[in-house]
Formats: structure tokens, sequence, C-alpha cells
């Protein structure tokens, strides 16, 4: 395989594709994410993606569109990103999160959207990750996170650079475990001053953070920041005026979204169990804060992954259950849940699905995408979709060479049903079929725009491939009994959720048994490399940022307490998970070719994982190909190693199993 591709049709054709969705150069909008609705329910602002050349993570400006006719204008210009757009409370301002002056230092500013006029926020060391408006609009709540912190898996899972140093380049680095560096706090803004402190303690580390009232903060935190402390967060609030931090709760899992009323007399969150920081759906608590009284809230079996207050008594939330996205609000008086709109075919951009509020009555707008739909703006009122405004720039054509999207159910040997999606080619079955692995393992797959980061299945589709995506034991989506499944047991019963999905298409005669390609990423490249050491039905298959050797992800990465989680044993167990449960300890059965794909800067699967199993397949005879990203971490994310990477994916499929 070219270790250069650049040259190749092949890549040449990816590239063109990209350029026919993303239209760079053109100044035109590709894609829109961080949807925040004004105060009246008239305008939102979005973070688009504006492409200029196809260089590096697409940037993003921050965009004013109409509700109700569509018309959009773009208030920032960079360079660099501006993101997080957020109306205050009174609709006068837009603040938002700018790293114009410096990349990847993203800071506060301010923007008068009548006036178009832009100011600077006071600097703070470090870089801000998210801003909460103040219910009374006075002061803006800031998460900061120090030089040094690792960045989130889903984000990408490299560690940020301390603050400059004069070191000759000789200088050795050193790390001796005390968290000296890497911690996340809050700081206040308070407009009329012009002035900012930080609010949270030294000794205490602030993962996500939101106004509960006027007067005080609720935060998820833990005692340090080393990223595996996460599992362990706990929610805590800050009075400001007297400075105390209590614990108000204590979870059995883990949380995420926190969000407090207006009067500050509850707060929400999402409890779940989860695999990843930043990707958390599953039950929703309403927290009383003078006595810590907690309430689980009855969403009808919906996963939630977003919570909104809208008035005291009234919420806005969004989730998943099953294949299905879900709206709904929920009540604080009558305790009452009520669905507002459900869809299988369109979901919402993003990790899990999120919306911004127009009313009390579970009125929205957000950014919508399917299989088959580019990302558009659209509003839900009285449970009736509506596009608002579409950013396709070419993806309708390009998707026509998916023949039809079907919902897939199929029971696993022990009769557990089984979720999923299958993308069809035209023409005869049966297909070749290539099986993607979602990661996680605690995420799932739901309708997504392809033009995003999967150009790579459109291009096997058009080849004539089947795409075929299980949600096996342990994903989203179908409550926390179904996620507790995959715990201490990785590799276990997930992988004849797989293995009998496959069957299934195999029986219905839409599989060529003898064509069958596994690929996947994290958790997904993890079960890649497991399958083809447990089944020998596999012709070709990727590998995508895994794990390979629990014991050295474990020891080497940054997520130590996920492996105990996941496992449930200990590393030092010989004749334990593991060992057992590890690719490499089965990588002398493998017989299927492999493409091992890794980013160099990876913290949470690191590149040593794909080279040991690299490694192990070359001892045994087998056909394996090592791609090392040298600026990647935890996936392939910039341009044009995006091309690359989707150019060798293909090439891979066409080589090993032809179409």
């Amino acid at each position: 395989m070219e270790s250069d591709l650049r040259q190749t049709d092949l890549y040449r054709e990816t590239e063109e594709l990209y350029r026919a969705l993303r239209k760079p150069g053109t100044g035109q909008i590709s894609d829109a994410t961080e949807v925040h609705s004004s105060p009246d329910g008239r305008y939102a602002v979005v973070s688009a993606a504006i492409v200029e050349k196809l260089e590096g993570i697409p940037p993003t400006r921050i965009c004013l569109i109409d509700i109700l006719t569509g018309d959009t204008q773009v208030l920032t210009f960079g360079p660099n990103n501006d993101r997080l757009p957020r109306f205050s409370p009174s609709g006068r301002h837009i603040a938002f999160l700018s790293d114009r002056n410096k990349a990847s230092d993203f800071q506060l500013y301010l923007l008068d959207p009548r006036e178009r006029t832009t100011s600077a926020g006071p600097v703070v060391e470090g870089w801000v990750e998210y801003l909460d408006w103040s219910p009374d609009g006075k002061r803006i709540l800031l998460g900061v996170a120090e030089y040094g912190a690792d960045i989130a898996g889903a984000q990408g899972a490299t560690s940020t650079k301390q603050a400059t140093q004069n070191q000759p380049c000789w200088a050795p680095t050193v790390q001796a475990g005390d968290y000296s560096c890497g911690w996340r706090s809050v700081w206040v803004y308070d407009l009329a001053s012009d002035k900012i402190h930080r609010v949270s303690a030294t000794d205490i580390n602030i993962w996500e953070a939101t106004w509960s009232g006027n007067h005080a903060i609720a935060t998820v935190a833990s005692p340090g920041p080393g990223e595996g402390l996460w599992y362990s967060a706990r929610l805590t609030l800050i009075d400001l005026r007297s400075g105390e931090a209590r614990e108000l709760y204590r979870p059995s899992n883990q949380l995420g979204w926190p969000t407090g009323s207006p009067s500050g007399q509850h707060v929400a969150i999402v409890e779940a169990l989860c695999s990843d920081r930043g990707i958390v759906a599953g039950d929703m608590l309403l927290i009383e804060t003078s006595s810590g009284r907690v309430q689980r809230v009855d969403t009808h079996r919906v996963d939630i992954s977003y919570i909104e207050w809208r008035s005291d008594q009234a919420l806005l939330v969004a989730g998943h259950r099953g294949l299905d996205t879900v709206f709904g609000t929920a009540n604080l008086t009558s305790g009452r849940f009520q669905e507002t709109w459900v869809s299988q075919d369109v979901t919402t951009g993003g990790r899990h699905a999120s919306v911004s509020g127009l009313d009390d009555l579970g009125n929205c707008v957000f950014a919508a995408e399917g299989f088959t739909l580019a990302p558009e703006l659209a509003i839900v009122r009285n449970g009736k979709y509506k596009c608002v405004r579409s950013f396709d720039l070419g993806y309708a054509r390009a998707a026509k060479v998916i023949d039809r999207v079907d919902a897939m159910r199929w029971d696993a040997p022990d009769g557990l049903e089984i979720q999923g999606w299958l993308l069809l080619p035209k023409g005869e079955a049966p297909h070749p079929v290539v099986v993607m692995i979602h990661g996680g393992p605690v995420w799932h797959f739901r309708p997504f725009w392809l033009g995003r980061y999967a150009v790579a299945l459109l291009l096997l589709i058009s080849l004539g491939y089947a795409i075929f995506l299980p949600n096996p034991r342990g994903s989203t989506g179908r409550g926390q009994e179904f996620v507790r499944l995959e715990v201490g047991d990785l590799g276990g019963m997930e992988t004849f959720d797989h293995l009998s999905g496959i069957d299934h298409l195999v029986k219905l005669g839409i599989a060529d048994p003898t064509r069958l390609g596994v690929t996947g990423g994290s958790h997904g490249g993890y079960m890649t490399s497991w399958l083809i050491g447990q089944d020998m039905r596999f012709a070709a298959a990727v590998s995508v940022a895994p794990v390979t050797n629990w014991v050295s992800e474990h020891l080497v990465s940054n997520i130590p307490h996920f492996c105990m989680l996941a496992l449930n044993d200990r590393y030092i167990n010989p004749s334990g998970k593991y060992f057992m449960r590890s690719p490499i300890m089965h990588a002398h059965k493998v017989k299927t070719p492999t493409l091992n794909i890794c980013g160099a800067l990876d913290r949470c699967t690191p590149p040593e994982e794909a080279r040991q199993f690299h490694n192990a397949l070359l001892e045994s005879g087998v056909k394996s190909v090592l791609v090392t990203y040298p600026e990647e971490g935890h996936g392939v994310r910039n341009f044009p190693a995006v091309i690359d990477y989707a150019s060798r994916v293909v090439r891979w499929f066409q080589e090993q199993m032809p179409p």
C-alpha cells in the first residue's frame, strides 16, 4: 500500500468529493453547530463552518439566522475560530469564544448584534472551554482549562502545551504525578465593572459548571485534574456570597449537563454509566439545592442528553430511545414528561441530541441532519418539523449512491434484541458488507451526515459496498440496564451481538459471506482487533485508534479508571480480563489482512496500542500495515490528513475484498 496516496486517482476523487460538499473558498456555510435562540424566539445564532481551504479543522464563524425567513448574516470573521455563541437573557449581547489572537487559546468576546461591534473580555490564563449567562444577564460564567490540561477523548484526547518556557531542545519532559498543571476552574466576568475573578478553589477541578440562580454555581467536580478522576466526579454547589462549596450529590455513575433553575432552587443533571467525558446520556435527576433531595424523572425510556430550563417549573429536554431521537418537556409541578417530537430519520448534530428552546411549550430550534440529509437549521413547532435554512452544498447529489437506509433488528444468541442501521448500495444483493463498530462503548449510531468525517463510507457505498452499523449491548438509547450489560464483559457477549447481526444479513441474502469487512475507531478499533481474533470470516479489517493491550492501556493512557471500570478487574491479575480480553493475546489466531491507524498525539488510546497489534500480526505472518498520523490525536480530524485517511480505508477494502 502506497505510503503517499496523494498522486492516486482515489485520493483525487476523495478530495474532489470533499470539495463538492464543503465548497472551499466560496464563503458558503457547509455545517452548523452550537445553536442558540434569541429570547424572543425570532433569531438563532450558530457556529457555522465556512471553509476557505482544505487545511486543518474547518474553521467556524458566528452567524445570525432569522428563524422566520432563513436570512443569514455572518457576524464574525476570525481569523481562526469563533464558536459557542450565546444570547444574553435580554438579547442585547451575544457572548462567544474565539481564538483569533492565538490558535486554540479561546477567550471571551461580546458582540452587539444590532451595531455589529465586537469587544474582547478580560484575558484569562489558560483557555475558555464554555460559558453561561447568569439569569439576570449581569455576569458570565467561564469554564477555564489551564495550559497542560488534557482534551477529552471525544475531542481528540491530546495534551495541550504548558505555558511557554525557555527550555533548550534537549531538555527532558519531567512527570512526577503531582498534577501541578492542567487544572480546570470557574471564573465569573462582571459586565458592569469589566472585571473577572476566579470563584472555584485551587484544590478542586471543575469539569462542568452552570449558574444556579444569580448567586450560586453548580459544578461537576473532582479533587484533581487527572482525566480518570472524571469518572468519580460529584455535584458541588458554590455559594458566591460566602465562597462556601458543599457537596450536593454523590453519584453511583457519571454526571453530565448540569443546569440550574432561574431561581436556583433546583439543579437538573444527567446521571449515566459512561465511557467518555462529554458523551453523557441517561437518567435525568432534579436536585433541590436547599435539602439535596433527589428526584428521578420518568422520561419514558428516553436517555436524556440535553436539559434546558425554560422557567422555574418547565424544562426542555432531548435524548434517544432506541433508534429514535426524542424531544420533550418536563414539568416540576405535575411531574409530567411529555414528548413533543420523535424521529427515526432525522436527528441533531453533535455527539448526542441537543436543541435550543423557543418558548415554554416545547417548541425549539436545532441543527438537523441524517444519513441522506445535509446539516440544516430546523424548528419544531407544535410537533411539526420545518427546515429554516439548508446548508446543503452538494450532499443530496452525492448521497444518491445510497439506495436505501434500513433500521435493523435481530436477536443475539442469548435472546437480547439488538438494533442498528444498514446503508445499502444500488444493485442486486448479496453485497460485500463493511461492519462499522462505534466508539465508547457507551455511545450509539444514529442518522448522521456522512460528509463531515465519513466520506469513506460514501465512497464505499458508491463502489457497491453495504455499510452495517450495529448498536450492541452497552449502546446509548436502551436504558442503563442495557449499558450495564457491557460492564466487566468487554469483548464478551458484544462479540456475538455483532456476529449474529452479520449472520442475519447473510440469511436475508443481503451480505456476501465471502466479502465481509470490519472497521471502527476507539472502542470500535478495539472490537475490530478483537473480532478478527475470534472469528475467521472477515476478509479485511481497518482498526482505528484501538486498545489492543489492556495492561499497557492502563499504564500509558490517561484513562486508567475507565479500564478498571470497563473490565471490572485489576491489571496485576495475570489470569484476568486485562490479559484474556486483550487482542494481542489472540493475534496468533488472526488471518485477516489488517490496516492499523493511529494518531501520534493520542493520550486516550496511545499509538503504542496500534503498533503492538501490528507487530504481533507481522510476527504471525499476517498482512498488516501501520499508519501513524504525526499531528493527530484520538481520530483523524485535520485536513488533508482526513482525505488521506478516507483514501486509505477505501483502498484497503478494495484490495482485500473487491466490490
